[in-house]
């Protein structure tokens, strides 16, 4: 399959009117759209490392979540680290396919993976375009027990938990920055907030707000989207090698 067949394909199933308005993702790079797919890789982000394997190893598509590009390029130069992959991804041919907010949105997603992960049932969308889910957990747990248990689902570095003193019953998720669903997910009747990214300010009210707050970290919060883009891709063409590949260099010393 081609790139242009590849990306018309997957954007049946990932639609753009899931996109945000804000956002920018979809066919992000692309010498010749006509390049036939032999070897794909997925990804969460592209970065300079990512870029740099794919050209090592001959792959012709990388499948992301995060855009290669968000804000408009003001120049194509290699003094731009952006503009700098565009021009490395350009020359050697392989194309980039990004979805950042429909793929969290969309079912099967990042969030409702979040909600599979974590054993959240009949987990249903709530917030602005539906991106987050909520839904309950088989048995209350106190939050000690549910922070551990989410820190070895998630197989993150840490949790930075905010306790409310509330047992955790009612769990909404919103996979990397969520905070700003915050209000949504109290109005959905939830007692606790899983995010990846959530921030001190936000997160030292939590108490005062009525709810348990948790931090699990952008990447491990929306990295198993890539096992939802690997699925896909294989759906399409069982002939096709796809790797994944992690692009996480944060470690927490």
């Amino acid at each position: 399959m081609t790139v242009r067949e590849i990306y018309e394909k997957l954007e049946q199933r990932i639609p753009v009117e899931l996109r945000e308005p804000w956002d920018n993702d979809g066919l992000m790079c692309a010498s010749d759209d006509c390049i036939e797919v032999k070897r794909a890789l997925v990804t969460l982000d592209v970065t300079e490392d990512i870029v740099d394997y794919a050209i090592s190893n001959d792959i012709d598509l990388i499948l992301s979540h995060h855009p290669l590009i968000f804000k408009p390029l003001s120049s194509v130069h290699e003094d731009d680290h952006v503009a700098r992959k565009v021009i490395k991804l350009i020359k050697n041919d392989i194309a980039v396919i990004s979805f950042h907010t429909r793929a969290d949105k969309v079912q099967g997603g990042v969030n409702d993976l979040l909600c599979d992960i974590i054993g959240i049932k009949n987990a249903e969308p709530f917030g602005d375009g539906l991106l987050g889910r909520i839904g309950d957990l088989s048995e209350e747990l106190d939050m000690q027990d549910f922070s551990y248990l989410l820190k070895g689902l998630l197989d993150c570095d840490g949790v930075k938990v905010a306790d409310a003193c509330i047992p955790v019953s009612r769990v909404a998720v919103v996979g990397g920055d969520g905070k700003s669903y915050i209000p949504a997910a109290l109005a959905a009747g939830a007692d606790t907030f899983v995010s990846g990214r959530i921030g001190y300010n936000t997160m030292i009210e939590a108490s005062e707000m009525g709810i348990n707050l948790l931090e699990a970290g952008h990447f491990f919060t929306e990295h198993p989207v890539t096992s939802f883009f690997l699925s896909l891709l294989h759906r399409l063409d069982r002939e096709m090698y796809i790797e994944v590949r992690s692009s996480n260099n944060i470690r927490l010393i």
